[in-house]
């Protein structure tokens, strides 16, 4: 009989779970089914089992097609699983069931299910990682689920659905060459894997030449297309999106989430719902989910925390920090065009890109707009550039660009620099998105602006009470 003190060991959490998977399965890239099918397998599938599924794919504006899809069905009543990649502060954010983001104990079980069902076979993170969100999906009490392609199209993990809902296919751009090719053709062909027989797949807006790749493909094997442009068209009009499939036409209130890209984001979304049978979702719905969309690090504007409250110490009174993952060419575009509707205040960059990424083609776009850039590594990632790299990149674009040590370091140069109210945006990656949101406390725009109307509420509640 065991003694009654006898010392348990302690369950691990799911950090220490996901530091052994990584260990064991480091983050490489190896584009391949084999593997997920077969751990799959050994699952039972549970990519069957799970509630049907609407497969999101593109280069840039993924995740915030999901985002404002999950709120407006979620507006709807519906109950909505979602998965996207990468995660901002713990990785819980990728793996979201109907229930809200995935729980730690939750997560624990999970993990270590997959990784005995895989034994000592070989196996990616991703792939590892995949397999456990469908897991989770499949025991979900959810409706529908979203699922957001992690790279490439055809032979990336999640291209496992026989049969989805529809796919969605955003803006093709140039990222991930060395897996994908070099070329616009060559991306978009890897970006149309997804596509299958008689499933009708959403394309947003595309440059004609993936366009071309893309419609083709779909023509081949049978999968009716709904194209911005074509079928359906969304545009700006006031303070507002008006959207019109030709049948009818929707006056909708803006995306929550800033910047003109996020019009056309939010169209693509309201285009996969046209295509969702058995799914009423309707304009109220939409209009109510374009209200409540959150997306962090999608072009936010920081609320208080260490690293903002220590620069507004120092700047000019009215001065800004500006947050946004993104990290390439067609993102840098999509930022200038924010950028250039700036025009009440300098603009400074704090940039930070992995060795992945072309700084140069990221940078062109905004150089225009820029009064001057401090570039950082970003903290605790090997595969980050270094400052310096970073840097020359910028002022071969013509930016003003020095080197800084860290994002504080840099947050303090530009706040010393600034004559006037200044806006500072940081961007670069995902990662020092991250980075800079747990440096500031973890708390989002989003989560700053609940706080700010929840705590005079609760104040006024405890008032009442005390009476």
């Amino acid at each position: 009989m065991p003694e009654r003190n006898a010392k348990r060991t302690p369950r691990p959490t799911s950090d220490e779970v996901i530091g052994r998977l990584t260990a064991l399965h480091p983050k490489k890239i190896d584009l391949s089914l084999g593997r997920i099918e077969r751990l799959l397998a050994a699952l039972g599938n549970p990519e069957r089992r799970m509630p049907p599924a609407v497969h999101v794919t593109g280069t840039n504006g993924k995740g915030s097609v999901i985002a404002h899809l999950r709120a407006m069905l979620e507006a709807a009543g519906y109950r909505v699983n979602a998965y996207t990649s990468p995660h901002l502060l713990s990785f819980n954010e990728r793996i979201r069931t109907a229930d809200g983001a995935i729980g730690d104990d939750e997560l624990i079980v999970l993990l270590e299910e997959c990784e005995a069902a895989n034994g000592d076979d070989p196996i990616t993170f991703f792939e590892m990682t995949t397999a456990c969100a469908f897991l989770a999906f499949a025991r979900s009490s959810g409706d529908i689920t979203l699922i957001e392609n992690g790279l490439g199209g055809r032979l990336d993990a999640t291209n496992v659905l026989a049969r989805p809902l529809i796919t969605v296919i955003t803006p093709v751009s140039r990222d991930h060459v060395q897996f994908l090719g070099d070329t616009i053709e060559m991306i978009a062909g890897e970006k149309a894997g997804i596509l299958k027989p008689g499933v009708g797949v959403v394309i947003g807006p595309q440059t004609p030449v993936a366009a071309k790749v893309l419609a083709d493909r779909a023509g081949e094997i049978g999968a009716p297309m709904s194209r911005f442009g074509e079928e359906w068209s969304v545009t700006a009009n006031g303070g507002g999106i008006v959207w019109s499939n030709g049948a009818r036409t929707l006056e909708l209130p803006p995306s929550a989430l800033a910047g003109p890209h996020q019009v056309d984001n939010a169209g693509t979304a309201i285009a996969a719902l046209e295509l969702l049978s058995g799914f009423d979702v309707g304009a109220r719905a939409i209009a109510e989910g374009l209200r409540r969309v959150e997306w962090p690090a999608r072009l936010e504007r920081l609320g208080p925390g260490p690293l903002v409250d220590r620069f507004e110490d120092i700047a000019p009174e009215g001065s800004e920090v500006w947050l946004d993952g993104g990290h390439n060419a067609a993102a840098g575009a999509a930022l200038a065009r924010v950028a250039e509707g700036w025009t009440d205040k300098p603009l400074f960059l704090i940039v930070g890109m992995l060795n992945s990424k072309d700084p140069a083609e990221f940078l062109a776009p905004l150089a225009p707009f820029v009064e001057a850039a401090r570039c950082v590594a970003i903290p605790g990632e090997q595969a980050s550039l270094g400052a310096r790299q970073v840097t020359a990149a910028a002022i071969a674009t013509g930016i003003d660009a020095q080197a800084s040590a860290s994002i504080e370091d840099a947050l303090t140069a530009i706040a010393r620099r600034a004559a006037c109210p200044a806006r500072v945006l940081i961007s670069g990656s995902l990662y020092l998105a991250g980075a800079v949101l747990a440096a500031n406390g973890g708390m989002t725009s989003g989560a700053w602006a609940a706080k700010a109307v929840a705590e005079p509420a609760a104040a006024e509640i405890a008032s009442a009470a005390s009476v």
